[in-house]
């Protein structure tokens, strides 16, 4: 299994993801396409699914939501999530799909 695509811009990491709205819960299910699959429980209406993701990416890298920031693809499901000041190798072993 290929890792996601994480590009390192500056102090920010670019990560690119696809999410699944309206899943029983929010979380990591794999790689699909080079991008990290996530599931999130939220609806994608009014943004909801975009917050859901924001803040799961945030709770999970311990991170501040300020620090966390959908940057591409906002009405899609195919996104890129900008993450500040943070380690690459970090956000390669949190949000890891495989669980232990």
């Amino acid at each position: 299994v290929m890792p996601p695509r994480i590009q390192e811009q500056g102090d920010h990491v670019l990560l690119a993801v696809v999410v699944s709205p309206r899943a029983a819960r929010t979380r990591v299910v794999g790689i699909h396409d080079g991008r990290l699959k996530l599931q999130v429980a939220s609806p994608p209406t009014d943004g909801q699914a975009n917050d859901a993701l924001v803040r799961f990416i945030a709770e999970t890298l311990d991170v501040a939501r300020a620090q966390v920031d959908v940057v591409g693809g906002h009405g899609n499901r195919r996104k890129t999530v900008r993450v500040a000041r943070v380690a690459p190798h970090r956000v390669m072993l949190k949000l890891s799909p495989i669980e232990g």
